[in-house]
């Protein structure tokens, strides 16, 4: 039997240390509901689920885009709406027009309300969204996905495409003038519908990224779920279990520290 060196003891401090360590480590996961609340708890699995974070973060920024393209098409495509009403009024006023029974003055009733349509599909040219052109015929290009994919979206030429600016130029004050008009109004909305027909292929498309970016997030978030989530059921045993042995090894260790007493009764 030894004074200087109380091996009990040191092995009960020893195995009461590493219990505490875990108990701290049980704590910090159910009060954080992370199962890497450091480093060292697992290396590889921090990496991966920070590159799977950055790629949600990414994705989701990517989600944003696609959903502004549809509201940017879809604000488009109400436009459109209004436009062909004006277009097919004009087109009924350029036939009006070239009525036999109707004289000049009737014509210039025509005319006017004629180009006051044809003004506001000219006004409808110059609109936009948040400050880029709706109508200005440039193509965009939408990040479809986190590694900067893109689709391109279709655009729409109200303000220099001739199928248009010949129409709302046109005079139907004569019958010449309204033969004319009919015409160019034809093409008008000829191309109106290719142009609409465009925008509902570009929504639907962007529709399909959209959703499938969704998806993707969802999937991600789940894979990041696994490796960083704490499973609370499985980890309040571990706690349960490392407070009983804290417990239990702090009285131990007061017993094996009252072991050397027993010298002094050789002594004595």
């Amino acid at each position: 039997m030894v004074i200087n060196t109380n091996i009990s003891a040191l092995n009960a401090a020893s195995l009461l240390q590493q219990s505490s360590m875990n108990l701290s480590s049980s704590l910090a996961r159910l009060s954080s509901g992370s199962k890497i609340v450091n480093p060292s708890d697992d290396s590889a699995g921090l990496a991966v689920s920070m590159k799977l974070g950055a790629q949600i973060a990414r994705t989701g920024a990517a989600q944003q885009n696609v959903g502004n393209a549809i509201s940017f098409n879809q604000t488009q495509d109400g436009y459109l709406q209004q436009v062909n009403t004006a277009l097919t009024r004009m087109s009924e006023l350029s036939v009006s027009a070239q009525d036999v029974t109707k004289t000049t003055s009737d014509r210039a009733l025509y005319q006017q309300e004629y180009s006051t349509l044809g003004a506001y599909v000219n006004d409808v040219a110059t609109k936009s969204f948040n400050g880029v052109s709706l109508f200005a015929g440039t193509a965009l290009k939408v990040t479809t996905d986190s590694e900067g994919a893109t689709f391109n979206n279709l655009g729409v030429n109200l303000a220099t495409s001739t199928s248009y600016t010949n129409a709302t130029s046109d005079s139907v004050a004569t019958v010449t003038g309204a033969q004319k008009a009919l015409t160019d109004t034809e093409k008008a909305i000829n191309q109106l519908a290719s142009d609409r027909a465009n925008i509902g292929s570009n929504e639907e498309t962007l529709g399909y990224y959209n959703n499938q970016l969704s998806s993707l997030n969802n999937n991600l978030a789940a894979a990041k779920s696994q490796i960083t989530d704490v499973d609370v059921a499985t980890e309040s045993t571990n706690y349960a279990k490392n407070n009983i042995l804290v417990q239990s090894g702090t009285a131990m260790l007061a017993q094996a520290n009252s072991m050397p007493q027993s010298v002094l009764r050789l002594l004595s």
